[in-house]
């Protein structure tokens, strides 16, 4: 909206009557205006005025024609004094087009069915002839003189069947053809809508109407990356049956993959900013010898071209993945790519206040004289005029409006050149020259490793002399040149270590295929910047990174350090996500479903992995974040898969009664990067078909969290603490599950079973199951147990597991030596099954290190024996994870422990307080 000014100067200083078109239409139509009803015009009250019109003698043509110039004169009035919001103008316009091309197309299908039949196929159906509307006609923001960007599509060859037949392509050539003569001539009565085919398939060189076969080909063959997002805002605007309109249904399965694909894509970049390049010189060119069109609100710099530029090359790099992005609408996308954390919302608003503003002005400059220009008029009185109804003054000494416009093109155009950049300075260092010195050494030459740092320098010499680099393209070559020579640069700052430029070049290797990932480093120069910082602080990150290279688009985030995961705004992304699938008719993909959730995953792991080398969080948090994780993920699986089996009639009924419960590290909220889960799952359902369709849905479910797809793999899955191990049902019921863990009957579970129910907990699916769950684990928690036999199973099994993880002398293992991280958790699983009866603060699942402080302070360990043993497993867990997070190993020699050789023997005092006439081996 324009900025609030006071209601009587609008009226008085800024009236429609200014406009000389308004003025014409109402010298010319004045029978005609009262046709209109009072207020905005509607779809309805369109076609009734055509209605009248063509009753009153005119052909339809003329009464389209007509009816235009009424419109927009009722427009103007709207606008210009009752100030309706943007979107109600360009609304009224866009309704006003569909009426004319539907109530046409009728008119001509009419003429030419007459002579020439109906256009079959081989079958003898009906084949489906469509109208495009592509740009602002598509995306529903049409202006007040806009021309029509359209877009003919037939569904099959055939013939028709007429006195005169036709094939196919001959019958709809003629179509578009008279319908072009209907709504696009000039006539004694004016204009209907100015018409540009420039966007259909090879252009203007094309035919006048393609078949959806021929549509398909040209996507796969000729389409050029600046036609995806002209195709981002297409829709079919004629005809509006209900029936035809799902019939396109099949056009939309042909569009989306060819404006969206399923990987992040960077390469749109170069093509768009070839296509901006032409578009900028041609502006140039024409304002050369005449100033006043440097002020062209829609293709000058900073424009309306560069807003809607920006946001549409977001869209179609990240809209593959993410189709919650995808709109037709600039403001709409403007707010959704915020949403998604691809622009800031600062950025966001200002571009979409800098939107509004630019489309108004361009409003007004067609309402002077129903032109189709851009450019501020350059006579003092219009430009007076315009900024009036903006609530705006100019005078010759000072002009609001023409401040105000300077100061968002600016703005605009600093945003888009950011986007935009093509990675190199723009201008060149002072008293040198802006391209000289030739072009840059070869990536395999000796000058050009000559060049970078030391180190780096050696690494990419021996990478250049591999033979997958040697066959790589001179562009290629020229564009890893060129990461090498920031990478360089990146060093000779201070920015990363010498040994993150050569763990650069090691992860490069594997990528070189792999263009979308090289294009986005090209094009993002702060993000290599992060991953160069990113590689030299710790070595599994760059693995991470290898497996997983589409998260490198996550360094660009300016949130990533700044915040913790929040698990239901996670989900709450993820169910936007699916509901967009829906919306486009792509949930169908059972593979895109799986893959959406291994994006998600991935790209939360390393968010939380970044924070964690820059030491923005501690060991337990990220243990904390990446449970909350598996947990997110595990409960929208249930809901994703759960409605598929309702939709395929699989499911016995519309929520399940089923869960997800945790154990091992999961389930003590301990889980690591690439832990295993460790599940149980349970249902609580009488139904006579419960055991069959949660057995199938496990078998469903499973899958869904362990297949590798083209995303990669989301977790790996162990259900063998499940009833009856390896040999139990997947799924069970909480009641046969409660009589297993509570020894009812002959089929019970054993000691080591319940000291991993310590650590369980429910983690997804139906809420309604926690509290069943919780007073199975509390009732096995304070059984009575004799306590000499139970220590004998735990030692049992600590010794068993020691022997699965032999241990050379002289060595410590963090975890399995004795005095490691083992001995306190079963020391700490045997106070909890021996003293929970009694002591029942020891059966809240709150981590080893709370519990443990717990058990000194309900004196059942000596004073300071817990908590000792409380430091020392937060301390081993520390160096555990700094050890893997560089990939070394977890077992140290034993005279080099350090501050760890206390922290050992606090563990080993702890074993010996619990196990006293145990000796530690």
């Amino acid at each position: 909206m324009p900025p609030p000014v006071d209601d009587a100067v609008w009226q008085n200083t800024a009236t429609a009557a200014h406009s000389r078109f308004v003025q014409r239409v109402r010298r010319r139509h004045a029978d005609e205006l009262p046709l209109l009803p009072p207020g905005t015009p509607d779809p309805a009250a369109m076609r009734a005025l055509v209605a009248t019109l063509q009753a009153r003698g005119r052909e339809l043509g003329a009464a389209l024609r007509v009816a235009r110039q009424v419109l927009i004169e009722r427009l103007a009035v709207l606008d210009l004094e009752q100030r309706v919001p943007l979107a109600d103008v360009t609304g009224v316009m866009t309704d006003w087009a569909e009426v004319s091309l539907d109530l046409a197309l009728t008119a001509a299908q009419d003429e030419l069915r007459g002579r020439h039949g109906t256009v079959r196929n081989a079958e003898g159906q009906p084949v489906d002839f469509w109208v495009l509307g592509m740009g602002k006609l598509g995306a529903r923001e049409l202006n007040v003189s806009s021309d029509i960007d359209l877009i003919y599509v037939y569904e099959e060859d055939g013939d028709s069947d007429g006195p005169v037949p036709l094939t196919a392509a001959e019958y709809f050539g003629r179509l578009a053809k008279r319908l072009y003569a209907l709504i696009g001539d000039v006539t004694d009565e004016g204009q209907g809508f100015r018409r540009d085919q420039a966007l259909r398939p090879n252009g203007t060189c094309g035919a006048p109407a393609v078949s959806l076969a021929a549509l398909e080909t040209y996507f796969l063959v000729q389409g050029r990356e600046w036609e995806r997002l002209a195709w981002l805002k297409s829709r079919v605007v004629a005809p509006r049956d209900p029936d035809t309109l799902r019939r396109a249904e099949q056009l939309r399965q042909l569009v989306t993959p060819f404006v969206y694909r399923r990987y992040l894509d960077y390469s749109v970049f170069e093509g768009l900013r070839q296509l901006h390049r032409k578009i900028r010189d041609e502006a140039q060119r024409r304002a050369a010898g005449r100033p006043e069109r440097a002020n062209d609100v829609k293709l000058s710099r900073g424009g309306i071209r560069e807003i809607e530029f920006t946001v549409q090359l977001l869209q179609v790099v990240r809209g593959g993945q993410f189709p919650e992005i995808r709109t037709r609408s600039t403001l709409k996308a403007l707010t959704r790519l915020a949403a998604a954390g691809l622009m800031s919302p600062d950025t966001a608003r200002a571009l979409g206040e800098a939107y509004e503003l630019l489309r108004h002005i361009e409003h007004r400059i067609q309402y002077l004289d129903d032109q189709q220009t851009h450019v501020l008029p350059s006579d003092d009185g219009d430009l007076r005029w315009i900024a009036q109804t903006l609530g705006l003054t100019c005078k010759p000494q000072a002009c609001e409006l023409m401040e105000r416009l300077l100061e968002i093109r600016e703005r605009v155009a600093a945003e888009f050149d950011a986007l935009l950049h093509d990675g190199n300075p723009r201008d060149a260092a002072p008293g040198g020259c802006k391209n000289c010195g030739g072009p840059p050494p070869a990536l395999d030459s000796e000058a050009f490793v000559e060049q970078l740092p030391e180190r780096l320098g050696q690494a990419v010499r021996t990478f250049g002399q591999r033979p997958r680099v040697q066959a790589l393209k001179e562009d290629a070559k020229l564009r890893l040149a060129k990461l090498f020579e920031r990478a360089a640069q990146a060093v000779r700052r201070g920015d990363c270590s010498d040994e993150a430029g050569e763990r650069f070049v090691d992860w490069l290797e594997p990528l070189l295929r792999r263009d979308a990932y090289l294009a986005l480093l090209a094009e993002r120069p702060r993000v290599l910047t992060r991953l160069l910082r990113l590689l030299g602080l710790a070595r599994w990150p760059m693995r991470y990174l290898m497996q997983h290279p589409g998260v490198i688009d996550e360094l660009a985030d300016e949130r990533l350090l700044h915040e913790r995961f929040d698990p239901v705004v996670f989900r709450q992304e993820l169910a936007d996500r699916h509901a967009a699938w829906v919306r486009s008719g792509e949930d169908a993909d059972e593979e895109a479903l799986l893959d959406a959730l291994r994006r998600a995953h991935h790209a939360e792991v390393f968010r939380t992995l970044v924070r964690d080398v820059e030491g923005v969080i501690t060991v337990e948090q990220v243990a904390d974040d990446l449970s909350l994780l598996a947990d997110a993920l595990l409960q929208t699986a249930i809901d994703w898969a759960w409605a598929r089996q309702v939709k395929s009639g699989k499911a016995h009924r519309a929520a399940p009664r089923f869960a997800a419960i945790a154990y091992g590290k999961l389930g003590g909220k301990e889980l690591g990067y690439g832990s295993d889960l460790d599940l149980v799952f349970l249902f609580d359902d009488d139904d006579e078909l419960a055991l069959e369709a949660y057995s199938a849905f496990v078998r469903k479910l499973v899958p869904w969290l362990t297949l590798q797809t083209r995303a990669g793999g989301l977790f790996d899955i162990d259900t063998a603490l499940r009833p009856n191990g390896s040999s139990g049902l997947l799924v069970s019921s909480l009641q046969s599950f409660a009589a297993y863990q509570e020894g009812r009957g002959s089929n019970t579970a054993w000691t080591w079973e319940h000291q991993a129910i310590t650590r369980a907990r429910w983690c997804a699916g139906d809420p309604a199951l926690q509290a069943g769950f919780d007073a199975v684990r509390e009732a096995v928690m304070a059984a009575p147990r004799q306590p000499q036999a139970l220590g004998a199973e735990v030692l049992a099994m600590r010794d068993k597991l020691r022997a699965a993880h032999p241990i050379r002398a002289g060595r410590f293992d963090l975890k399995h030596s004795p005095g490691g991280m083992l001995d306190a958790e079963f020391a700490l699983q045997a106070l909890q099954l021996t003293h929970s009866a009694t002591h029942p603060g020891l059966m809240a699942n709150l981590g080893v290190i709370a519990l443990l402080k717990r058990a000194e302070q309900e004196g059942l360990l000596a004073q300071g024996v817990g908590q000792a043993a409380a430091d020392a497993y937060r301390a081993l867990r520390r160096a555990q994870h700094r050890l893997r997070l560089d990939e070394q190993a977890t077992h140290l020699p034993e005279d080099a422990l350090d501050e760890l050789a206390a922290h050992r023997d606090a563990v080993r005092a702890l074993w010996a307080a619990v196990f006293p006439t145990t000796p530690q081996p």
